[in-house]
């Protein structure tokens, strides 16, 4: 399936322009979301890391196939969800049948902010400006300070779900927490069925990541550090794995 290229961060001193039509397509397509249907089969095809077919859409949200592809395709012009053809299931070759639209979340970010609120040119100025002091400085130095508050926030946040979750909470009832949590931080976790670890399927922070990567991914490592400790026996260890499609940090399974 062929992606669009992601949107770089761009200047606060852009075209008006421009601006006031991205403002506008970004409202049309947060506007598609109000229709109850569509905003289930939206959170459908956003949940699975892998494409979603028309038939499997349907199934799942209890609509007809029919209803569905409308829905799937109105999302797709509005730049939600993008699409493409594969063959679904195990055949291959001469007689497997026809390859089948399947869909998948679009590779781009969607916001609104009235008023105009430009909080990732403000990330991105502050990082270039932290990694060039940190070429002035000793290596390292800029990094831990970033480090050590994004850890000392992730402990925070960690301590107080504790707190909520109740002191006699078992290891995994925290590592439930830990889930729930992440989930409500925007990373999409995923929990590993067999090995009991968990990925997470989208960074916040990956327009200033794809510039700055390792003064974000470092604060994001720190921050997951930091609420792990909070927390207390999630028994899962953070740890950098970057890969294509996902955040750059994994929680692994304690032995």
């Amino acid at each position: 399936m062929t992606r669009s290229p992601r949107n770089p961060v761009s200047s606060p001193y852009q075209d008006p322009g421009s601006g006031a039509r991205a403002r506008r397509d970004a409202v049309a397509a947060i506007a598609l979301l109000d229709e109850p249907n569509r905003r289930r089969l939206y959170d459908l095809v956003a949940a699975h890391h892998d494409d979603v077919g028309r038939d499997e859409a349907a199934a799942m949200t209890g609509i007809s196939r029919e209803l569905a592809a409308f829905h799937l395709d109105r999302l797709v012009e509005g730049g939600l969800l993008e699409s493409g053809y594969r063959r679904l299931g195990g055949r291959r070759g001469p007689g497997a049948g026809r390859p089948a639209k399947v869909y998948r979340r679009a590779d781009r970010d969607i916001a609104v902010s009235l008023p105009v609120r430009r909080y990732s040119a403000a990330a991105d100025v502050f990082a270039a400006g932290l990694e060039r002091l940190r070429d002035r400085l000793e290596t390292g130095v800029v990094i831990d300070a970033v480090a050590e508050v994004a850890r000392e926030r992730g402990r925070n946040v960690g301590a107080q779900a504790r707190r909520a979750a109740g002191p006699r909470t078992s290891w995994r009832g925290l590592r439930a927490t830990l889930v729930s949590l992440l989930r409500g931080a925007g990373y999409e976790p995923v929990v590993d069925q067999a090995s009991g670890g968990v990925t997470l399927g989208n960074c916040p922070y990956r327009i200033v990541a794809e510039t700055h990567r390792d003064l974000t991914c470092g604060a994001n490592l720190a921050w997951a550090e930091g609420v792990v400790d909070g927390l207390g026996d999630a028994r899962l260890t953070p740890e950098l794995a970057p890969a294509p499609g996902r955040c750059c940090v994994v929680f692994s399974a304690d032995a």
